[in-house]
């Protein structure tokens, strides 16, 4: 993390949480998605699960 991102917290209060989130979401579909016959499986999975989530 640079100094610009500490500024830009103590300047707006806002941080990269709600993203890092998401990623970690998909990370553990990605994990729990080994035997998926295809992409569009995968995909639909994730959307699936932002969807519901929300």
């Amino acid at each position: 993390m640079g100094t610009k991102e500490i500024i830009a917290y103590f300047d707006f209060r806002t941080t990269s949480g709600v993203v890092e989130g998401i990623n970690n979401k998909l990370k553990l579909i990605k994990r729990s998605a080994y035997g998926f016959r295809n992409f569009e499986t995968y995909k639909n999975r994730c959307l699936l699960t932002q969807h519901f989530n929300c």
